[in-house]
């Protein structure tokens, strides 16, 4: 009896274990399920964090993507030129050394002014304040001494022209009257009017063409200018000006440009969204898009086109660039792949962008992070491209020199 107690114990004993054995198995995958479902959470709430980070420095941080170099990092390259203060002041020494940096001398009045038209102004004593303070005699000039510059502005006026051209007559050849007609007359040449049928002359309309594309005056704020001349000019009647000369004599000089640009062997693109008001059949808030289309540094003269579509579709670039054949670099757009002929390159310029945007808060200096890393290689390849230019390199030597610097 004694032993069958105590056999029956052992094995309850044994259940026990075996229960517990179990249980703590199940406790165990029980935490380590809770663990993977807390790093998990820890995870979700990290991305959430960054994302909150991404978003509030895209809605109200700095748009610039300048940083400060580091000691060590960016400073290649000791030759490198700093940009010049444009503030006003007299003139100064060559070199000026402030702190952190060198900066070029302020330019004189001779350099602001060489691209405008000079003139001397003598101020000469009246004829009755010519004579001697001391004994009456009348004095003589005997030179001029400088006083100062002073820049004038001639402000900016209009006159009516009335064009006649004349007529000329042979007085050797004679009318009869069997012959009336035989009578030679010669008018002198005269061009074509700029618009038929209108008094818009070539200065009036490339002055409002340059004030609205250049200085970015709207044709309101122009119509408002021309009244203050005593000229009732609207906004329409200078619209179908610009509109007119656009279509009859910038469009063949696109056109024109626009073959050469498509003989280059390197070209650049980019497009952005923009919205166009009283389109024809369309809403004022739907996304129209301008794409810009220009040459490298190919050594020629650059060519910068601009091309507006309704949409960013593949076809719009594969029009444009129809009969290019060459280099294209582009931001990650993918209209621009698989276009025939063309071989495709990334901008390195948005590659950078990417990896400011995965740089943590606060770790824009902390180079273990790959974002950093990636940010100062970016710089590091800037650099060198902005060396080659200040000295001038050929594209070989530029590559030759970057390939040496890019691993360093």
């Amino acid at each position: 009896m004694a032993g069958n107690s105590k056999d029956s114990k052992i094995l309850e004993y044994k259940d026990t274990i075996s229960q517990l054995n179990i249980t703590l198995t199940t406790q165990t995958e029980r935490i380590k399920s809770l663990q993977k479902t807390l790093e998990a959470d820890r995870l979700e709430k990290e991305n959430l964090r960054q994302q909150i980070e991404y978003l509030t420095k895209k809605l109200f941080g700095t748009s610039s993507e300048k940083r400060k170099e580091v000691d060590g990092q960016l400073n290649l390259f000791d030759e490198a030129e700093q940009e010049a203060d444009s503030s006003w002041n007299l003139e100064l020494p060559d070199d000026i050394t402030v702190p952190a940096h060198k900066r070029k001398a302020k330019r004189t009045h001779a350099e602001l002014f060489k691209n405008v038209p000079s003139c001397d102004e003598i101020i000469s004593l009246p004829e009755e304040e010519r004579n001697c303070p001391s004994c009456g005699t009348q004095i003589e000039c005997i030179g001029k001494e400088f006083v100062r510059h002073e820049f004038r502005f001639i402000p900016a006026k209009g006159k009516v022209v009335n064009i006649y051209r004349e007529t000329y007559k042979c007085p050797e050849c004679a009318v009869s009257e069997e012959n009336p007609d035989e009578q030679i007359f010669v008018k002198a040449p005269v061009t074509d009017a700029l618009i038929p049928g209108s008094y818009a002359s070539e200065s009036v309309v490339a002055w409002v063409m340059n004030q609205k594309y250049q200085n970015g005056m709207p044709l309101k704020r122009q119509e408002q200018d021309w009244s203050q001349l005593g000229v009732a000019l609207n906004r329409g009647t200078l619209a179908n000006w610009v509109i007119y000369c656009a279509e009859h004599y910038f469009s063949p000089v696109y056109d024109y440009f626009h073959r050469q640009l498509r003989g280059r062997q390197y070209l650049m693109a980019d497009e952005t969204r923009v919205q166009v008001l009283k389109e024809p059949e369309r809403n004022p808030e739907t996304d129209s898009w301008m794409w810009l289309f220009r040459s490298g540094e190919d050594g020629l003269p650059p060519i910068v086109l601009y091309h507006y579509t309704e949409t960013r579709a593949k076809y719009n670039a594969e029009s444009f660039l129809g009969g290019f054949s060459g280099y294209l670099e582009t931001d990650g757009y993918q209209g621009y792949n698989n276009l025939p002929g063309i071989k495709r390159c990334s901008c390195w310029s948005h590659t950078r962008r990417y990896f400011i945007d995965a740089v943590p808060k606060g770790k824009e200096y902390d180079y273990s992070i790959p974002a950093v890393q990636g940010v100062q290689f970016c710089s590091k390849l800037f650099e060198c491209e902005r060396y080659s230019k200040a000295k001038n390199h050929s594209a070989d030597q530029r590559k030759e020199f970057r390939l040496t610097k890019e691993k360093a």
